[in-house]
């Protein structure tokens, strides 16, 4: 069995190619990567809202896997859109790494806790509303662009600091630059922050199917995102929403899912819990996006979506 696997041509995208590659190679199976730009990845002068969010850095993969010339689409599991067409679905997740922001900085002394005003790059909107909302005495600077290339913009001192997925930072080795890793009780990452999907089109052979999910998928990190992606998809939320959604397994084998939404001005925060049974991981996710859109998140929404 020979698998082709489509992924982005950035180190970060095809170091998580090669890890499914070692994963797949591991249970007897052979592959080739085949790399891909996309959208997101050739257009850095605008932000993604502005580009248009949605698929922006799935859309091309998705195009080689109707035509079968890929097998799998490799992804950062935060970049997946929340609701997939008819005819492409996720068939494994990798187990997820810690899935805290970290602050990434030459300067060892910079703290978020510090009071001290220092510059941010970032392209996030949940980040740049959180920090508003938490640190208001931080400026954020608008940061596109691959982890080196965002290195590169520090080190010509564009920002004093970077604020990134710990999972990147560590993939790429780059853990001796993580000044402090951010709380995930406030600053909740986005949703399924700190895994690897594996995505296929519905034409491919169940054989395979079934191959990569039994030598990839992590079936406690497949529960907890099927609850996460949930609680996205009835935001009809992108990755210019500021959203965000942890789930977590208790020591009573439930899920936790903490989410919500913050303002693009930091000024309003909502937040929840819901807990439940991992089978029912979805309707979780459902309902605690239920809950924040009665608690004044519809309204919040409508505004964000205004000034995007």
């Amino acid at each position: 069995m020979h698998i082709r696997i489509g992924t982005r041509s950035s180190r970060l995208a095809v170091w998580q190619a090669e890890h499914i590659q070692s994963l797949l190679q591991a249970g007897g199976l052979t592959s080739e990567l085949v790399l891909i730009e996309t959208k997101g990845d050739l257009v850095l002068d605008r932000s993604l809202a502005k580009i248009g969010s949605k698929g922006v850095f799935t859309q091309e993969l998705e195009d080689q896997l109707r035509t079968g010339a890929i097998d799998i689409a490799v992804h950062s599991a935060k970049d997946l859109p929340s609701n997939l067409p008819s005819d492409l679905h996720i068939i494994a997740f990798t187990e997820r790494e810690p899935a805290n922001d970290v602050l990434v900085s030459r300067n060892k002394n910079l703290s978020l806790t510090s009071g001290e005003s220092f510059r941010i790059g970032t392209s996030s909107t949940r980040r740049v509303a959180m920090l508003k909302h938490y640190c208001p005495h931080i400026t954020t600077v608008d940061m596109r662009g691959n982890l080196q290339t965002r290195l590169r913009k520090l080190d010509e001192d564009q920002c004093d600091a970077l604020l990134l997925a710990y999972a990147g930072v560590h993939r790429m080795g780059y853990d001796d630059l993580i000044v402090e890793r951010l709380p995930l009780a406030e600053f909740t990452p986005a949703v399924a922050q700190g895994s690897i999907a594996v995505e296929v089109a519905t034409s491919l052979s169940g054989e395979v199917n079934e191959e990569i999910i039994r030598l990839v998928n992590h079936t406690p990190t497949e529960a907890c995102l099927r609850a996460e992606r949930a609680f996205l998809a009835r935001l009809e939320g992108g990755c210019s929403i500021p959203s965000f959604a942890l789930a977590q397994w208790t020591e009573e084998k439930t899920i936790s899912l903490t989410g919500g939404l913050v303002s693009l001005d930091g000024r309003e925060l909502i937040r929840d819990t819901f807990a439940g049974a991992p089978e029912e991981s979805p309707l979780i996710g459902h309902s605690l996006a239920e809950a924040i859109l009665a608690r004044g998140g519809d309204v919040l929404l409508q505004d964000i979506r205004a000034h995007l």
